[in-house]
């Protein structure tokens, strides 16, 4: 039975979307497959690790036949990348067995009933509601996705608090070192719901969302999140647990403050990252009236030394970070200038744009 007959382009599509999250390794082989089932000229493309799960469809469909199966996703992936950009590719469904032809090309792969495959059971009602376009949402993500922890036992930083609060949409991360918040402001209004969506759906998700108008809307479950656009649905598992009230980390009052170029801190501080080593990544930043010097050293007692030229009156602060958590938000900023705002030199700094409210990085200090 014919599934599909169109250019590899139009089939190499829809495959990259749902692959981004198909396991190498996993429990149950047949979550290294993904899911086609063909309704018609309809084509839908489903993967999962139980934990998320994408679809997308394309009208690719050849013949009237209602039919299913699951295809191993990289070699599948990996032949389609592989055959020449002109001529038709067509998949067949035979005896078990998913044959891909182009030319004088041709792959057998084996497949695995579609009855067998675990989807992700979709809730049966939404909380909430909000529809941006894909351009914000994924503003939103790249602003704070960096300061995300990797596999920390506080199993509820490894993700993004995402907050829906009056006309706000609010993105919060935080691994208890750094915190990334942002804000943007919709026409909307809502009552006040939080949710902890996991790191892969976000990293997925920055893949996915592209810089455009189109929208996207995001409906919020009790234990799921759910977003729908251009011709894709993601549906993932929340995080449990109780995130830090980010509130009560991002510092008020600062007196100390200036503002300086975001480029030329950035390239002082990679400069300085050079004589860190891979166990230590700290610099020391003493600011000084009109002056901002930036030092690092190694095991080798070898010395950087970075000298900039500040618009400050406030008081002397010797303080140290760890260069990594600066240079992050600072490759992550495209604004001309930052506003770093201290208190001592045992206290966190605040890294903001220049009459902008709506992003805020705060980052701990270490002891050089």
């Amino acid at each position: 039975m014919q599934l599909v007959k169109t250019t590899r382009d139009t089939l190499l599509r829809p495959l990259q979307i749902v692959s981004g999250i198909v396991e190498r390794r996993h429990t149950m082989p047949i979550l290294a497959n993904i899911l086609i089932r063909k309704d018609g000229e309809n084509v839908s493309f489903l993967s999962t690790d139980t934990e998320v799960q994408i679809t997308t469809h394309a009208e690719i469909g050849s013949g009237a036949d209602v039919t299913g199966t699951t295809v191993a996703a990289r070699k599948l992936l990996d032949i389609l990348r592989a055959l020449p950009e002109s001529g038709d590719v067509t998949m067949t469904l035979l005896n078990k067995r998913l044959t891909v032809q182009t030319g004088k090309s041709r792959f057998a792969l084996q497949t695995l009933a579609a009855e067998e495959f675990p989807t992700v059971q979709q809730a049966e009602s939404y909380n909430a509601s909000v529809t941006l376009p894909q351009k914000t949402l994924k503003h939103l993500f790249n602003m704070v996705h960096f300061s995300m922890a990797q596999q920390d036992i506080r199993y509820y930083l490894n993700g993004l608090l995402l907050v829906l609060d009056g006309n706000h949409v609010i993105a919060v991360a935080t691994d208890g070192h750094r915190l990334a918040f942002c804000q943007v402001a919709t026409e909307q209004t809502f009552a006040r719901q939080e949710v902890i969506i996991p790191r892969k759906t976000i990293i997925e998700l920055q893949r996915l969302l592209e810089e455009n108008d189109e929208p996207v809307q995001l409906d919020i479950a009790a234990n799921q999140v759910k977003l729908t656009f251009a011709d894709i649905e993601l549906i993932s598992k929340l995080v449990e647990g109780k995130f830090p009230d980010y509130t009560r980390v991002i510092p008020k009052g600062y007196k100390n403050d200036f503002t300086i170029g975001r480029d030329e801190l950035l390239r002082s501080l990679q400069r300085a990252a050079i004589m860190t080593s891979d166990k230590f990544k700290g610099v020391r930043c003493i600011i000084t009236p009109g002056s901002m010097k930036i030092s690092s050293t190694n095991a080798d007692q070898e010395e950087a030394v970075e000298e900039l030229e500040i618009d400050y009156g406030g008081d002397s602060v010797d303080i140290g970070f760890n260069v990594t958590y600066l240079l992050d938000v600072l490759n992550n900023l495209k604004c001309e200038y930052v506003n770093i705002a201290l208190g001592d030199s045992n206290s966190s700094a605040l890294i903001s744009i220049p009459d902008n409210a709506d992003f805020k990085y705060v980052v701990m200090p270490m002891r050089i």
